[in-house]
């Protein structure tokens, strides 16, 4: 069954968990989709994870047009989300609306998500009326870590957790279909959680969440440069791929790889008259 907007809201009724994973390319794409992955989310995550930067804040709408288009050439079933990244909505209600629709348009996206609470809320709402599903996100945002000096957990003190739960609600009356909660106490974010009639899906947020996202390179063990508490590695798909890439090397250059079963055979006598 095809995955949308309204399947995931039905979830949450059900008290049934969505699964999110962070997606690149067509050929991981697929994988997920085999497996019934409920949403994939081609993040800016890919800055960090495919493009080598430091953080998001270099990816472009090329990056993420780009690595959309492939990812839904991957999938069928799956709910496509797609970030826009820094600097492409922040700017006006009108930048706002024009990239959400090359991502649709371009990317194939089902949902386009932006990082913020309160102050995007006009451009959420903008998005929406143009027939673009919305996913928010909220909490520690990674395009704001200049303003909030680094990788923080948000919402620990009186202030900031009201601030948050108030931009849960101003969201969702923006328009949002689910909002992302990052780097949020457990307790913070199972209470949002009970007071949204959207999904939440959680990073570093704990299992009250209606979803949980993972970075799959995170959860495979595949990106070391750091690994955030939040991370669960279910596999050491890291460790395998250097050993076969070592084995790989060592083949070539012992000349057992290629062997007669991995060549093409050719008349002997087609040789000969080469000579």
């Amino acid at each position: 069954m095809k995955n949308t907007i309204t399947t995931l809201k039905a979830q949450k009724e059900k008290g049934e968990k969505i699964t999110m994973l962070t997606c690149y390319d067509y050929s991981t794409a697929k994988l997920m989709e085999e497996v019934g992955i409920n949403t994939i989310l081609v993040g800016d995550s890919l800055g960090n994870t495919m493009l080598g930067y430091d953080d998001t804040l270099q990816v472009t709408m090329e990056d993420m047009i780009h690595h959309c288009a492939a990812v839904s050439r991957g999938i069928n079933d799956i709910l496509l989300v797609c970030d826009m990244p820094f600097m492409s909505y922040q700017t006006s209600v009108y930048d706002a609306v024009v990239n959400a629709g090359r991502l649709v348009k371009e990317g194939h996206a089902n949902v386009v998500k932006l990082e913020g609470g309160v102050e995007v809320c006009p451009q959420i709402e903008a998005i929406v009326k143009a027939s673009i599903p919305v996913c928010a996100h909220i909490g520690l945002t990674p395009q704001s870590i200049n303003s909030f000096g680094g990788y923080k957990v948000q919402g620990k003190t009186e202030a900031t957790a009201k601030k948050l739960l108030e931009d849960a609600l101003a969201v969702e009356k923006a328009g949002a279909s689910m909002v992302v909660l990052e780097g949020v106490p457990a307790a913070l974010a199972k209470h949002v959680t009970e007071k949204l009639s959207i999904p939440t899906i959680g990073i570093g947020a704990g299992a009250g969440c209606d979803g949980q996202v993972l970075v799959y390179q995170d959860m495979l063990g595949m990106f070391s440069d750091y690994v955030p508490k939040f991370v669960k590695q279910f596999a050491s798909v890291g460790e395998v791929m250097k050993n076969a890439f070592a084995e790989y090397k060592k083949e070539v250059e012992n000349s057992t790889f290629p062997s007669e079963e991995h060549t093409y055979a050719i008349d002997d006598e087609v040789i000969e008259k080469l000579y």
